[in-house]
């Protein structure tokens, strides 16, 4: 009984309150938008340019859902389109309400998946054509296209945008997507797990295509693999391999002194404390390079220039300028294997240590190769 129970029950799991006001607020943006443009009033109805249901139900899938395979650009507009010309085709050849709904659907699906372009809201579209006949067959085949795929297309548009804006990923990743190094490479972790081929058929094997991008299984099991690491970890934590004696700046020092320190120290990162060590964020090397190259591209000059005119002593630019307040952060107690994935993607080398707000030390990827060789001399 309680088995049946729990399969009857909510079967997704717990959202954060952040994640579920996001997804809503997309909609709400994105419909709205939607309808300024397409039910203004100088917009001509008999252009077919109006909002239909079946956009809400989209709107579920790429707000709330961006990852699914069912939301992205080509199941959506493809999909809906598809659905659309079926539904139109049933209302020229099938005069019976019931028998046209039914058959309208039921090739919607079909061609659909056909054309792998499922979406669940295709089904709505083509029962909204079936329902309709008179006003579907006024229109004729560019109901597909107006309000359908157009109205469809704005959604995406505003989707994409909007996922940017609030740090989500629409469209969903791509497995070859490049490193963020700009190379050819894949990502370290991808290169020691399966292949592209080897993924795609682990989702044919348990159908699960329609529910999960091959980008996305692998970074499933990338992070599979990292935790089964840390139950294999060292047992040493950050307070056993961090740096303790810092160097530091202030969240107002001068760019040249910031410079002068990484010349002097061959540092590749330095945290940024205010009074207390409390911590404010992290400059890497990597910033005053991007930050100059801004300035290069907004100005004559090229990026030597720009560099130089950066970290020279009449730059007005400061640490606070350039920092990254949103670098993964521990505690002392945190295992060395929980550090791992946070850096193996090549977005972060160095991890800051705090006891509260207070930095107490930092961890390097230099630190965790050390414990990693230290801990296969021991097993050795």
């Amino acid at each position: 009984m309680t088995h049946f129970l729990r399969s009857v029950g909510p079967a997704v799991p717990h959202a954060s309150p952040k994640e579920a006001v996001r997804a809503g607020l997309g909609a709400l943006l994105g419909l709205l938008m939607a309808g300024l443009f397409l039910l203004a009033p100088s917009v001509d109805d008999r252009l077919g340019l109006y909002l239909i249901a079946p956009f809400g139900a989209t709107s579920v899938l790429v707000f709330a859902a961006p990852n699914s395979p069912l939301a992205q650009p080509w199941s959506a507009i493809m999909g809906n389109l598809a659905s659309a010309l079926m539904g139109i085709a049933a209302c020229m050849l099938i005069p019976d309400p019931v028998l046209r709904v039914a058959v309208a659907v039921g090739a919607a699906i079909t061609a659909m998946i056909l054309i792998r372009a499922l979406h669940p809201p295709g089904g709505a579209v083509a029962m909204t054509a079936a329902l309709n006949p008179d006003a579907t067959l006024e229109l004729g085949w560019s109901f597909a296209f107006a309000p359908v795929a157009c109205g469809t297309l704005a959604l995406i548009l505003i989707a994409v945008i909007y996922a940017r804006i609030t740090g989500r990923r629409y469209p969903f990743r791509q497995f070859e997507e490049k490193n963020p190094h700009g190379t050819g490479d894949l990502n370290p972790l991808k290169r020691i797990g399966l292949n592209e081929n080897e993924l795609v058929s682990i989702l044919e094997r348990y159908n699960q295509t329609m529910n999960l991008g091959v980008a996305d299984l692998a970074r499933l099991i990338g992070a599979a693999e990292m935790v089964i690491a840390s139950h294999r970890g060292t047992g040493s934590t950050a307070a056993d391999i961090m740096s303790r004696d810092l160097i530091t700046v202030g969240p107002d020092a001068p760019l040249f002194e910031v410079a002068e320190l990484f010349r002097r120290h061959a540092f590749t990162s330095l945290p940024v404390v205010g009074d207390g060590n409390e911590f404010h964020g992290v400059i890497f090397q990597l910033h005053l390079i991007r930050h100059a190259d801004e300035r290069a591209q907004r100005r004559v000059g090229g990026f030597l220039s720009a560099m130089g005119r950066l970290i020279g002593h009449g730059s007005g630019a400061r640490a606070r300028d350039v920092m990254d307040v949103r670098i993964p952060r521990a505690a002392p107690e945190t295992p060395v294997s929980a550090l791992l994935p946070l850096m193996s993607d090549g977005h972060c080398d160095a991890v800051p240590v705090l006891d509260g707000t207070r930095i107490v030390g930092i961890v390097t990827r230099t630190d965790i190769i050390a414990a990693l060789a230290h801990q296969s001399v021991q097993r050795a």
